[in-house]
């Protein structure tokens, strides 16, 4: 019988539509299951019954390096989803996230439907530092699936 472990999570990929993106950290993997309480006023119970509600999924944030070539695609397309294009109608696309397993195939898949960038943050600048830029994205997301 095989040896079951954790999967380390240092090796994954991320791409949005066919733009593939190197990150460095990506969070907001979650979602909520909103519950809805009610008790009828002829209940003889004095309690609340609990149902399950709607889902709600948070915000995806991506921190990546500032590259020369790389960034100025990434902007582009920011621009692309968030202002309109030529045809009126606003860019949103699927954003896909996969863990990576140690031969390099995922062992799990997070798929972000009708995605959209909210906010672009630049590295912040500083003289006397020593560290990579970072700029960071935010995607507001409508569903995220989970699959493996």
């Amino acid at each position: 019988m095989a040896e079951s472990y954790p999967i380390p999570k240092f090796s994954f990929e991320v791409t949005f539509g066919d733009t593939k993106f190197n990150c460095t950290e990506v969070s907001g993997l979650s979602f909520d299951n909103k519950v809805i309480e009610y008790r009828g006023g002829a209940d003889k119970e004095y309690h609340k019954s609990k149902q399950p509600g709607l889902f709600e999924y948070s915000n995806i944030t991506m921190k990546r390096g500032t590259f020369v070539d790389e960034s100025k695609q990434f902007y582009k397309q920011w621009a692309k989803t968030v202002y309109f294009q030529e045809g009126g109608e606003q860019f949103r696309g699927d954003l896909t996230i996969k863990l990576l397993d140690e031969n390099g195939d995922p062992a799990v898949v997070w798929e972000a439907q009708n995605a959209y960038i909210t906010k672009v943050q630049p590295t912040d600048l500083k003289a006397d530092g020593n560290e990579i830029a970072i700029e960071t994205a935010e995607w507001a997301i409508e569903k995220l699936k989970m699959s493996s």
